[in-house]
């Protein structure tokens, strides 16, 4: 199976990294740049075995994103991972429930070790 990994951030150049760190470990990505877009593509595909979610975005934060997603089921069970330059949210993000946290800009050398243990259930908190 195919592993595939969900990112919702509007910044292009932060989700073209992402997608390229995913893709050198053989996952999948869908992008979505403006979370009011969000869930016309949940309605067409909601098969993710992880989220990557960006704290700052306009119109609707990545606390609200998160919330939304923690009522939707098919969710459940799914690691969601704020990634954000605002490394001192880490503590509110983990209030708000996250699974994890990365810190921006994303370590290409440690980031495989990262997502490896982020698939495997484990609790990454890491800012740099």
């Amino acid at each position: 199976m195919v592993k595939r990994a969900l990112i919702i951030d509007d910044n292009r150049l932060n989700v073209d990294v992402l997608v390229h760190l995913l893709k050198g470990q053989g996952i999948e990505s869908q992008a979505v740049l403006h979370p009011r877009n969000l869930a016309a593509v949940l309605e067409e595909d909601a098969d993710y075995q992880v989220i990557f979610l960006d704290l700052e975005m306009p119109f609707m934060d990545g606390f609200e994103v998160l919330a939304g997603l923690r009522r939707d089921g098919r969710f459940a069970g799914v690691p969601i991972v704020a990634y954000t330059v605002h490394v001192s949210e880490i503590r509110v993000a983990h209030e708000h429930g996250f699974d994890g946290f990365l810190g921006k800009p994303l370590d290409s050398d440690r980031f495989p070790e990262q997502l490896e243990r982020i698939l495997n259930g484990e609790a990454v908190w890491e800012t740099s």
